[in-house]
């Protein structure tokens, strides 16, 4: 038995920002990871010299010292860095009536849209105004000084009561759904789809759905900050946060399996992991998802019966189809390392298999991947129901991997010729990878039609962190997680 100041479940990026925040501010903080890499959705893995992603690709602000990231301001507080690579534009989206190259400076996005619908490309100056207003107040409020409880009204009024003043004209936008501004201000069709694909791209729904500030944030840091790729990849960013929770003192131990957390009379005194192991501390994060945590590191009796019911029917996002590719370069030299593919314009974004998410980060990073060679990524929705590892398993995930292929031979069409290494992941890969329920990326709460549970839980000493306790499922939102939790204690 070993005793600390706190014990966090998991080293996904909320527990890892978490865990290094109360490093540095001086408590003896113990992370516990069942895998072998730290990371979560965010780790990476090495196969035959490539190195690729499993999650998050794409990033803004990792470097800019002005940005709004939460986990640039992160790393300044634990004293490290990254070194990325610049680029624009961030990618190109492909529809069957064009490819769209997204800018990140609002005049080339606004052009290129035109080609498609000048009328449309005026309404969407409006509409990205109207975010920009949003994303400006927001900026003046440092997101590293933000805690979760009462206690940051105190501070907000105290440190940055003008910006607070400069907030109360926005508060409409902020609280209303994107696609409430979108209505608005946008009546061009193919603009109102645009829309949407970039909403669902960010949070795994539509306009409709998906609360303003966070489509605000992606805006402006697209426009005001750097698009950038970290060298290395994100584990490159794992790492920074780990040397900073090491740094302080806080301690990392991979292989280890949490399987309970120990509660003695509503209040949480540690955790035992499956090889019966105990580590005591009066505070336990979860990192884990809010399923997760309360199905299966939680006893039944542990909560209040309603509260429990009512978490546990959190929608969830689905899961995903994954391929990792290594394939011949030769040839390639003008190919860039963001792409989505839209395949059918008549059928809902949201439908598995219509909407590929296509990332080549050896374009940018040529270490990821063998002299000659670059490595994919690609994936696209995919419902968790139905999968079993059963004698049809192989050619089902053949067959559901296959619009991942088409989609990426629009970008590269003699692509099934280049290639020299192929996995194929599911929705049971990935639950089973980052022990998540049903491999989902994080809850499905619509805007106006939900709260998240924010850190605190009715036991006392555990709190939570990750994509599902705020909006958000994006590198950003989870690292934000981290902060509001760590500040409250």
């Amino acid at each position: 038995m070993q005793s600390f100041d706190v014990i966090v479940i998991g080293s996904g990026i909320g527990g890892l920002v978490a865990g290094g925040l109360l490093a540095h501010s001086g408590k003896q903080v113990l992370i516990l990871e069942s895998h072998s890499l730290p990371g979560g959705a965010a780790q990476g893995f090495s196969r035959r010299g490539f190195h690729f992603d499993s999650g998050p690709s794409f990033y803004c602000g990792l470097s800019d010292s002005q940005g709004l990231n939460p986990l640039r301001q992160v790393l300044t507080r634990l004293g490290e860095s990254l070194e990325t690579v610049v680029y624009d534009p961030l990618g190109h989206y492909h529809f069957p009536d064009g490819r769209l190259a997204v800018y990140g400076g609002s005049e080339d996005y606004q052009r290129a849209i035109a080609e498609f619908s000048p009328l449309g490309a005026r309404e969407f100056a409006k509409f990205e105004q109207r975010l920009l207003k949003v994303y400006q107040g927001l900026k003046e409020i440092p997101a590293i000084e933000l805690r979760a409880d009462w206690k940051v009204i105190f501070k907000l009024i105290t440190n940055y009561g003008f910006s607070v003043l400069k907030l109360l004209p926005l508060l409409g936008d902020i609280s209303s759904s994107v696609g409430q501004i979108v209505d608005q201000t946008v009546r061009d069709p193919w603009v109102r789809r645009l829309i949407d694909l970039e909403c669902f791209l960010l949070s795994g729904l539509k306009a409709e759905a998906t609360i303003t500030p966070e489509v605000a944030f992606m805006f402006g840091e697209r426009i005001n900050s750097v698009i950038e790729y970290p060298i290395g990849g994100s584990q490159a960013i794992v790492q920074a946060l780990v040397r900073g929770l090491t740094k302080f003192g806080g301690k990392i131990q991979l292989g280890t399996h949490v399987n309970q957390i120990l509660v003695k009379s509503g209040k949480v005194y540690g955790v035992q992991t499956r090889k019966g192991e105990q580590f005591h501390a009066p505070i336990v994060i979860s990192n884990a998802t809010i399923w997760d945590t309360y199905t299966h590191l939680l006893d039944q009796n542990d909560l209040p019966a309603t509260y429990r019911n009512t978490c546990l029917q959190t929608p969830a996002l689905d899961s995903f189809m994954h391929l990792h590719l290594g394939i011949k370069s030769e040839g390639l030299e003008g190919l860039t390392g963001h792409h989505v593919v839209v395949h059918d314009n008549n059928i809902d974004i949201t439908i598995p298999g219509n909407t590929c998410m296509i990332s080549i980060p050896s374009v940018w990073d040529q270490n990821l991947a063998p002299t000659g060679y670059h490595g994919i990524h690609a994936y696209t929705l995919e419902p968790f129901a139905g999968w079993s590892k059963d004698e049809f398993y192989p050619q089902n995930k053949r067959q559901k991997a296959e619009p991942l292929y088409r989609a990426l031979e629009k970008i590269i069409p003699d692509l099934r010729q280049r290639i020299t290494l192929e996995l194929i992941g599911t929705p049971l890969t990935h639950a089973r990878f980052l022990r998540r329920y049903q491999g989902t990326y994080g809850p499905a709460i619509q805007a106006g039609k939900g709260r998240f549970p924010g850190p605190f839980t009715p036991i006392q000493g555990l709190y939570l962190v990750g994509d599902s306790t705020q909006p958000g499922i994006g590198v950003p939102a989870v690292a934000a997680s981290g902060i509001l939790c760590a500040n409250c204690l």
